[in-house]
Order: C-alpha cells, then structure tokens, then sequence
C-alpha cells in the first residue's frame, strides 16, 4: 500500500508546482525548445523536392509530420531540463513533456517509415492507430509513475521454455525490439532503393533484388535479435528449427520455387519491369515483379498475377527483351485492271506518313494474293511503342490507304458471285 501512496503524494505535488511562478520559467523554456525545433525543421526542409519529401522519414509536407521535428524538440528539451537545477528550479512541467514528446516522436517514426516503405499496405493505417495507443498510454503510465510498479509486475509472471525461464516483461520487451528493428530495416531498405541503388544503377530489376535481399537480411537479423532480448536461448531453437524447416520446406515447395524464381528473374534480367510479354495467350506490359509473383497489365486494363515459376517453366514471349519494334500488317484488296506497280510506291509514301510509323525499317507493300473478288495487297510496317497499342497505328495506315485509294480512283471491289441459270 505505500507505493500507491507515493505515487499519489507524487502527484499532488506536481499538481502543486503547476501553480508556482517557477513554472513560467519552465514554459519559457520549452516553447523555446518548440520555436528552435521549429526553426530548424524549416530551415531544412525546403531543399527538398516534393517528392523526396513523400518519401522521406524525417520531414513531411509541414514541419510537424515528419520524425525529426520531435526528435530535435525531445534532444533540446532534455538539454534545458539540465539547465533548471543552475536555475533552482524544480522540473514540473518538463515531466510531462518529455513523455508527450516521446510518444510522438514513436508515433511520427513509426508512421513516416511505414508509409516511405510500404505505401500501398492496408493495414499501415491499423498500425499506426495501434502504435498511437500504446504510445500515448505509456505516457500516462510513465506520468503517473505507475509504469516501473507495472514492469515489477510483469517481471514476476515467469514460465520455462526449454531451459530458460522467460518473463513477461522479457517478452514485451523482446515485442518492442522487434517491431523497433523492424522499423529500421524498413526504412534502411527504402533509404536504399531510393538513394543508394538509384546511383549505382537504373535497371528497376537489379533495384528490385537488392531491395528484397536487404530487406529480408534486416528482418531477419532483427529476429534474431529480438529473441535473445526476449531472453530466449537461440541454441535451443536449433533441432526445433531443424526439423521445422524441413516440414516447412517440404509443405511449401511451390511457394519456395516462385520465391527462388523470382530472385532469379530478377539476376538474370530476362524480364524487367516494363518489358511487354504475352503468356499464356495473355499480353501485356510487366508492371512489378514481386518476389512470388510477377504483375503483368494489359493494354485495356486489367491485370494478371502470374507465379514466378511459370515464367521460369513456361514458354515466354518477350516483345521488349532486344529490340521494342514490332512488325505489323493490314490487307487490301483492288479490282483487278489495277495500276499496282504505281500504287504500291504511293502506298509507301502514304504509310510512312503515319505518326507512329518507322522510317527504318521501311514499310513494304507485297501483292501477296490473285483473290476471288481483287488482287490482294499486303502492307506491312513497324512501330517501336508497342507498349502504346497496336490497334491505333493499324487504323491510321488504313485511313491513310483509304484515302490515297480515293484520290486515285481505285476501286475496292465488293464480294461478287456468279449466279447461272440452267433452263431445262
């Protein structure tokens, strides 16, 4: 019973000190503490561009949102708490400061470095909430002094886990530092896409895999970590991780396969991001490659996931992989007494006035058909923006035909049949 009442009588008497003019001093102090945080952020932040600011951990669109605001406010804020014993002041409104500035320094971390490293997640949002939460009520438990009494507590709820004896505090620390590391390598994983690997190269896919390996070193690394703070002997997860492995490996081998498979798409480069493809009698443009899957969009829209190892196991046509340009075609017919020896150059001319058309290679007009109705005249032609439709090009090469065919004069003939009547 006396500890609770420590920490009322701790209570009322920083509820006491809030009414003495010693405390004017102290919010002098921390507003000053504010302004220069707010300074500094200010002065910094404007070098960057827009869109390295939506990306960014340490700043935001205003001052306040991103990280470092908090942080140099905390920094600044306990260096004038330093300061009140030369003053002879006794902390009462820093005690609550620090915490609040605390939280949200966790809050504002937490939400910059999960936006900058997964910005398409639906569950970043849940994340942040949560995060906000438990950060705001270790505050009020940290104000109220009843946080140490509560870690006391969770110290005695012990329980074995092979030779070692865990306790509860062990265990939400153990959380803590794994969500803590877990922030990190999110974030030193978008630091060097965005950063690092942008200097050194331009291929996205080479950008890709070194994101995904780094990514899943830190996360690993910081596992490991957070269980040895945990308090967890590792050597004795060794048979247990032995034989788990080998179940898992045994239950999981596709999903394995598409994960080997797409680190090896991604070393090999036989298909990047932005390549057009057609699998399985499906075209498109490959807008990510994810480590089990690979998103290819097609022209009108829609979308397809296709597991890494198909493209590993499947025949795959790359329209991109050496040369972008395309070879198409349209056909027309003219009647028969037609001049084609003069109309085919003509044709030509018409044709490579078409926008998307290329000069080199050249088009070429064949008389590739004695049809029933007509002679039948290929055109053929290429575009190097495959990626930008097919359909459009082919419908300007035949506009363009239809309209030197009427300037000319040339008939195009109708289907015709020939009807006999056999009188008897």
């Amino acid at each position: 019973m006396n500890q609770p009442v420590m920490t009322i009588n701790e209570l009322l008497a920083l509820g006491r000190n809030f009414f003495k003019p010693a405390v004017l001093t102290e919010l002098g102090l921390l507003v000053a503490c504010l302004g220069l945080a707010w300074l500094l952020v200010r002065l910094i932040q404007p070098r960057l561009a827009s869109q390295q600011l939506k990306h960014s951990v340490l700043f935001g669109h205003h001052v306040v949102d991103g990280a470092l605001f908090p942080g140099l406010a905390l920094l600044l804020a306990l260096g004038a708490k330093r300061l009140l014993p030369w003053l002879e002041l006794s902390p009462a409104l820093f005690k609550l400061a620090l915490p609040v500035l605390m939280s949200l320094l966790v809050i504002r971390l937490t939400a910059r470095v999960l936006r900058a490293a997964l910005p398409e997640a639906n569950w970043v949002k849940v994340v942040e909430r949560s995060v906000s939460w438990m950060a705001w009520g270790a505050s009020v438990l940290w104000i109220t002094g009843l946080l140490p009494e509560i870690l006391d507590e969770m110290e005695s709820i012990r329980w074995k886990i092979g030779a070692s004896q865990v306790s509860l505090r062990a265990l939400l620390e153990g959380g803590l530092t794994a969500v803590l590391v877990m922030m990190l390598a999110l974030w030193l994983s978008a630091v060097i896409e965005a950063r690092l690997l942008r200097d050194v190269t331009s291929d996205l896919s080479l950008r890709k895999i070194g994101v995904n390996i780094t990514r899943a070193l830190l996360l690993f690394a910081g596992l490991l970590f957070a269980l040895s703070a945990a308090g967890i002997d590792l050597t004795a997860l060794s048979v247990l991780g032995g034989g788990l492995g080998v179940g898992i490996g045994l239950g999981m081998q596709k999903l394995a396969a598409n994960y080997v498979s797409g680190f090896v798409i991604l070393a090999e480069r036989s298909l990047r991001i932005g390549d057009m493809v057609r699998v399985d009698n499906f075209e498109g443009r490959i807008s990510d490659i994810k480590t089990r899957y690979t998103v290819i969009r097609a022209l009108g829209g829609r979308e397809a996931v296709v597991p890494n190892e198909t493209l590993i196991t499947t025949r795959v046509e790359n329209l991109s992989l050496t040369d972008p340009r395309v070879l198409l075609s349209t056909v027309v017919q003219v009647a028969y007494g037609s001049d084609v020896e003069s109309l085919m150059p003509l044709m030509v001319e018409r044709v490579l006035q078409v926008p998307r058309v290329l000069a080199d290679p050249a088009p070429s007009v064949q008389l590739s058909n004695f049809a029933a109705d007509g002679l039948e005249l290929t055109v053929l032609f290429w575009i190097a923006d495959p990626e930008n439709g097919q359909g459009g090009p082919r419908s300007d090469v035949n506009l363009a035909l239809l309209r030197l065919l009427n300037e000319r004069g040339v008939e195009i003939p109708f289907p015709q049949r020939v009807v006999r009547s056999v009188q008897g």
